[in-house]
């Protein structure tokens, strides 16, 4: 269940998460990067460190169907049949918790929520069993909200309108078919233009290494396997036996491909 008042750990994002989980499905940076800024330009969590969240009042009215709980919701201008522009507050949490007093479960599902603003009926296409359970995690890390919304786009075939930078394949699929009219595949343009101007995170500052590599990110590497009790015998920036030996050990502990290569994978597993 979700912690009360939706604050949890709130674990901010990290570059090398946005370059993990983008491979995922095949794709940079600068696509996730984009993706995030039409979405939630500012990050997943609001001002009190809260889930970002969009109550739909329209979905609520489905959501609840026939009946008693549906004409109470109605009552309190907490559910009509159709969408209805600029009828949003600047904070949906009082709505919501409004709504959880009528139907908590139908509640959850009714808001987009996260990094991705993912609707929570989606939750099984973000990957968990109940809206509530990816409340709960969005609730402790930013990641996952950035995963969820990358098992969305797999889960409905965004993924390669994604890799062509079919823009407005990609916002009909994501943002539904009123996506012209909100710009949206534009701005997914836009956005990824800009951070194609920007050098990636992950390429400068974690290459991938293995035998015979020496360099500061060999250093670095060394430091966070000793910090993390993988001792790799020293730290020189030199990738020797003891390294390599060091490294095999912390990716099989990790549930990785135990290659003794240090690659996206496993620098992620390095800074978690």
């Amino acid at each position: 269940m979700y912690p009360a008042g939706f604050k949890g750990a709130a674990r901010p994002l990290t570059d090398i998460d946005v370059a993990r989980v983008g491979r995922v499905i095949g794709v940079g940076e600068d696509e996730i990067r984009a993706v995030i800024e039409v979405e939630t330009s500012a990050g997943g969590f609001d001002r009190e460190g809260r889930p970002k969240m969009l109550f739909e009042p329209h979905v609520f009215y489905r959501e609840l169907g026939q009946g008693s709980k549906r004409t109470v919701a109605e009552a309190q201008g907490l559910a009509y049949p159709k969408w209805r522009a600029g009828a949003y507050p600047a904070d949906s949490y009082p709505r919501l918790a409004t709504a959880i007093r009528i139907d908590a479960a139908a509640a959850l599902k009714s808001a987009s929520w996260g990094l991705g603003q993912i609707m929570g009926f989606n939750h099984k296409a973000a990957g968990y069993a109940s809206a509530g359970d990816m409340v709960a995690a969005f609730c402790e890390r930013e990641v996952a909200g950035l995963e969820a919304m990358v098992s969305f786009i797999s889960s409905e075939a965004l993924d390669d309108d994604l890799r062509r930078h079919d823009w407005s394949g990609f916002a009909r699929g994501y943002n539904g078919a009123g996506y012209a009219a909100n710009g949206y595949h534009t701005r997914l343009e836009a956005a990824y233009k800009r951070w194609q101007a920007i050098p990636d995170t992950l390429a400068p500052v974690y290459p991938k290494i293995g035998l015979g590599s020496r360099n500061a990110a060999v250093r670095a590497a060394q430091e966070r396997l000793l910090l993390l009790g993988v001792d790799p015998n020293g730290v020189d920036g030199i990738f020797g036996q003891a390294t390599y030996k060091a490294v095999i050990a912390f990716q099989k502990s990790r549930g990785l491909v135990a290659d003794g290569i240090i690659g996206p994978k496993t620098w992620a597993a390095l800074n978690a």
